[in-house]
């Protein structure tokens, strides 16, 4: 059985993961990451990330899922939508395949929940098997 993982984000020691230089649009934005945990398939990872202040687009190759820790930022797409400010406690989805522009006003730390997205008929069929499982186990009844 998976054990569970608890931390305080704001303590998890970081690593340099540096912004791809293309993408910066303003400043020279410092940022690190850690991993702190990732699903038994692989298709999950929660992480911690942070950044100086700075602007960039931002590519998102993955579903993310954030929540703000410290910091604040403003994003914006490049289909005209209003920048939208992001602070401590907020948190945002950004599907896969979207692109967002950064402007980060403040030292900036949040959690990422990245989820590599599967086909719908393989996420069906993945929740079947659960179920199933589950409902092997005791865990529900048939119906329920």
């Amino acid at each position: 059985m998976p054990s569970v993982v608890a931390v305080d984000p704001r303590r998890v020691e970081l690593q340099p993961a540096p912004i791809p230089t293309d993408w910066i649009l303003a400043g020279d934005p410092v940022a690190e990451s850690a991993e702190v945990a990732r699903s038994e398939d692989g298709t999950c990872v929660t992480c911690v990330w942070a950044t100086t202040p700075g602007t960039f687009r931002w590519r998102f190759g993955v579903d993310e899922i954030v929540q703000i820790i410290d910091g604040e930022l403003f994003i914006s797409d490049d289909l005209g939508q209003p920048e939208r400010r992001l602070g401590p406690g907020d948190a945002a989805v950004f599907p896969a395949g979207t692109t967002q522009v950064w402007r980060v006003t403040q030292p900036l730390r949040k959690v990422a929940v990245c989820r590599h997205a599967l086909p719908r008929s393989a996420g069906f069929a993945l929740r079947a098997l659960a179920r199933l499982a589950a409902i092997a186990r005791g865990d529900v009844r048939p119906g329920a």
